[in-house]
């Protein structure tokens, strides 16, 4: 059905209605096609797009994300220098790390961008290198009292800077090649020279 409009100039303009509608939906049909479709690879990218984002926001939702290497120090027990897990609760200790044990609920304490190159490729709060280069120990192992190095360089001098002993331990010049400066004082009166001054036997009690 025609349908006519006055015009100012009087003249009289046919409006086809059915004319009109069909190029209004027929846009996309091949004689336009070009100008506002797009292409079919076009389309099967944005489709790709949309499902790896899908994916990706299903894996945050349950929790699954991507095992990020965690590179923030704590406190373990005992005041030792510690790792920190993915979930930013547990710490464990500098020594639990690439232990070939998982600590982590993750795992992230055994990753292999963690533990490929040791100890370069440990971040540095975690490693204590020793007076002689050639050797480290894990940081929660400096001033623990025991000769982890070999040459006493993590429990004595400037390098360490530990404390004096503390109460559980006996000062003295140890026999046993294990020990640095300090003895358990556990093993004071035990019957057993522990210091060459045998003040472990005289002095000291456990």
């Amino acid at each position: 059905m025609n349908k006519t409009h006055p015009q100012r100039n009087g003249d009289v303009t046919t409006f086809d209605s059915a004319k009109s509608s069909s190029e209004e939906q027929g846009c996309c049909r091949p004689r336009c096609a070009r100008l506002c479709c797009p292409p079919r690879q076009a389309c099967v990218v944005l489709l790709l797009l949309a499902a790896i984002a899908a994916i990706m926001g299903l894996a945050i939702a349950l929790g699954l994300q991507p095992r990020a290497l965690v590179n923030r120090p704590c406190v373990a027990t005992h005041n030792w220098t510690g790792f920190l897990c993915n979930d930013r609760v547990t710490c464990i200790p500098a020594s639990q790390v690439c232990d070939g044990t998982a600590n982590c609920r993750n795992g992230e304490d055994e990753q292999e961008k963690l533990c490929g190159d040791l100890p370069r490729s440990l971040p540095a709060y975690l490693v204590f290198h020793c007076g002689n280069p050639e050797y480290w120990v894990y940081a929660d192992q400096r001033c623990n009292g025991m000769n982890d190095c070999g040459d006493c360089s993590d429990e004595m001098g400037r390098l360490a800077a530990c404390p004096p002993c503390g109460p559980a331990w006996w000062s003295c010049s140890p026999v046993h090649y294990k020990y640095c400066s300090c003895v358990p004082r556990a093993l004071c009166r035990d019957g057993v020279q522990h210091c060459l001054s045998w003040s472990d036997e005289y002095l000291c009690r456990p």
